[in-house]
């Protein structure tokens, strides 16, 4: 009598159209795990790739796979079931786990500029400022901070009563502020916060870093200039993707009653597909270094 089930009502003709969707998202899944995992396992066998910009683009393709897998199990289950429901608690788990690992993608790359940074900027200090002792910190914060700030509304929301128990989507993200009765102001203010510091901030010290990057290469030699393009424009790309995915992912949940329904499933098949695709494209294709172990491993 106490197990509430959220439904999920964000699904297009589920029922006529569920073995292509199932195919189509279980290839992707598949392609999103050996992609991803591929350019992990080149960076841990490969002494030359042991330093803490690849050792931070692994712990970024690791974060992209668990994200990845907070979403797509559940969904390749709910497309071939009759309902799509989820337990009211294992939906609020999710929530909590999306976006940890989301949050972990700012902070991630933040680590990466910050790398980035001192390569360029300060060369000599390089060795004795990025240490594995500093690397370690900065992995550890990168999804420590944000499971201690995400728990808090979690936790408040887990004993809220529920007015609702249809989600507009099709997994659980911040939409599930709309089944409450009531929506508590303290939270929402919290929530700003949370996103403040878990994208915003990082967002704009990323920017800030990248544009000192750019700065000190205009007034440096050729070299400079080289390494700073051919390392920092694909974190570049990485960091716009993502932005806009997390833009679509804040925007569609305000504007969730005035979007078409299909309009919005598909832009949300594309949400959970093209960031964990792309991230080890661009890194494999434009890391010289992975690059070059790349084409050995195929060849």
């Amino acid at each position: 009598m106490n197990i509430t089930y959220i439904t999920f009502g964000g699904h297009v003709e589920v029922e006529k159209y569920r073995y292509i969707y199932f195919v189509i998202m279980f290839m992707v899944y598949v392609l999103i795990i050996c992609s991803n995992c591929t350019i992990v396992w080149l960076i841990i066998t490969h002494k030359s790739l042991h330093e803490p910009m690849y050792i931070f683009i692994a712990a970024l393709l690791v974060n992209s796979v668990l994200l990845s897998t907070v979403i797509y199990p559940k969904l390749l289950i709910d497309f071939l079931s009759e309902k799509q429901i989820i337990l009211y608690h294992a939906c609020l788990f999710q929530v909590f786990m999306f976006y940890v690992l989301s949050s972990s993608e700012f902070l991630l790359l933040s680590a990466m500029a910050y790398d980035r940074y001192v390569s360029i900027c300060k060369p000599l200090q390089y060795p004795t400022i990025m240490r594995r002792t500093t690397v370690s910190i900065f992995l550890l914060l990168s999804w420590f901070l944000p499971a201690i700030q995400i728990v808090v509304p979690v936790l408040r929301n887990s004993i809220t009563p529920l007015c609702n128990f249809t989600l507009k989507g099709i997994f659980c993200n911040n939409s599930v502020n709309h089944l409450y009765c009531v929506t508590s102001k303290a939270l929402s203010i919290y929530g700003m916060v949370v996103l403040f510091n878990g994208a915003l901030f990082p967002m704009l010290f990323i920017l800030f870093t990248y544009i000192k990057i750019i700065i000190v290469a205009c007034q440096s030699c050729g070299n400079v200039r080289k390494k700073a393009a051919q390392t920092c424009l694909p974190h570049v790309l990485v960091l716009i993707n993502y932005s806009c995915l997390v833009t679509y992912d804040m925007v569609i949940v305000r504007l969730e009653s005035e979007f078409p329904k299909t309009a919005r499933f598909i832009m949300t098949l594309q949400f959970v597909t093209y960031n964990p695709l792309c991230n080890p494209i661009i890194y494999g294709l434009k890391m010289k270094e992975i690059s070059k172990n790349l084409k050995r491993l195929f060849s």
